[in-house]
């Protein structure tokens, strides 16, 4: 009697502690990674990314969370735009905090490396930002890797056509940074421009620690470009137009968005209004029901947020807004946080009414970027904020 006795408590206590420790189990935070540039020149980038993706967060778990009621956290790593510190934030990120999934940052070169981890791992990788074209189209089998961002190839058909257009361009000479992604742009613009019938002038490469890039100018000027594309991130793209400055060379730059990551206006001068450059969204403007919600969100969580022209760089904010929504859709559909079984969930997205635009079926088999040619804009800093080209105040 004392032996069943003792058997029928611990078995109801057993039971208990069951039901005690499932809701808190059911309650588990669902950790969303991300590694960017946190610290240095491309900071601003980094927080524009953390901003987008904290209020869709905020969006997301004001509505109940996703799997029952779990809410998301955000846990982020600085990779400091260097791709072996990327590497070391990624594995942190996925295999001690166990992420659901990892967002990428800002350089390519940094997502070049991460991609095989990714892959390996199973675990989700969306890019926010960093356009290289290799970065989703990767040997990865199944790939893993995402992106609600610029893509390089299509950038660069959408360079050659605005140069073309806006300047009248020609004779097209290419400054670009000599790294994996100024070599993505070189291959991109070469065939826009085989596909015009065209050639460029010439092609100079400049490493990031340059502190003078007039040799490469002064042959791209002695060729006769009479525009140039321009290919890097904010402190070797202000070197380009205070070199320009030095010779006194007035060429119109059409850039690809490198620029708006950081201090380009303080270093580059105030000729930095002359580059006109790549953007996937403008807070300025009519806005949709979502920009305006989201423009109000950020004026509520950032006092620094004082309108439009606050919320820079947009890309950052407008792409990352977007993924985790649509990551957000995945895991829902799911119904788990398994990386496989989310990374099939983003190919049943069926619509989505976002900021940047309503994506229909954004991502398939062998499909998996988000953004297209139709989804890009053109602007240029005037001052301190970056404006659409045309306007001025």
């Amino acid at each position: 009697m004392n032996m069943s006795r003792r058997v029928f408590i611990a078995t109801a206590s057993a039971i208990a502690a069951f039901h005690l420790a499932a809701p808190a189990q059911a309650a588990e935070p669902i950790k969303i990674g991300l590694m960017t540039a946190l610290s240095g020149q491309s900071a601003r980038s980094g927080e524009a990314i953390t901003r987008g993706l904290a209020i869709a967060i905020d969006e997301i778990n004001a509505s109940g969370g996703l799997l029952g009621g779990r809410k998301l956290v955000l846990v982020r790593r600085d990779d400091e735009s260097n791709p072996a510190k990327g590497v070391v934030a990624a594995r942190e990120l996925i295999f001690r905090e166990k992420v659901a999934v990892l967002f990428g940052g800002l350089d390519t070169p940094v997502s070049l490396a991460v991609v095989p981890l990714a892959n390996q791992a199973k675990v989700p990788f969306m890019g926010a930002w960093a356009a290289g074209t290799a970065i989703t189209k990767n040997a990865g089998q199944p790939n893993f890797v995402f992106r609600v961002s610029a893509v390089d190839e299509i950038v660069d058909q959408a360079m050659l056509d605005y140069g073309m257009k806006t300047f009248k361009g020609r004779k097209f000479g290419m400054i670009l940074v000599n790294n994996p992604w100024g070599e993505s742009n070189e291959k991109g613009l070469r065939e826009a421009l085989r596909q015009k019938g065209l050639a460029p002038v010439g092609v100079e490469k400049f490493e990031g620690n340059d502190v003078d890039v007039v040799p490469q100018l002064s042959r791209l000027k002695a060729a006769g470009a009479d525009t140039l594309f321009m290919v890097g991130n904010v402190g070797p793209s202000a070197l380009v137009v205070r070199s320009l400055d030095r010779m006194g060379w007035k060429v119109p730059i059409v850039s690809h968005w490198g620029p708006l990551g950081g201090r380009f206006t303080e270093l580059a001068g105030p000729n930095a209004a002359n580059v006109h450059f790549v953007q996937t969204y403008s807070f300025f403007g009519q806005q949709s029901p979502v920009g305006a919600k989201v423009i109000k969100a950020m004026m509520a969580k950032y006092p620094d947020v004082k309108g439009p022209e606050s919320i820079t760089p947009a890309v950052g904010v407008a792409n990352a807004y977007d993924a985790m929504q649509l990551v957000a859709r995945a895991i829902a559909k799911a119904g788990t946080t398994d990386g496989d079984t989310v990374r099939k969930s983003l190919y049943q997205i069926d619509e989505y009414a976002g900021l940047i635009k309503t994506y229909r079926k954004p991502f398939a088999p062998g499909m998996h970027d988000a953004l297209g040619k139709d989804d890009y804009v053109w602007a240029r800093f005037v001052g301190e904020r970056i404006l659409p080209v045309g306007v001025n105040q």
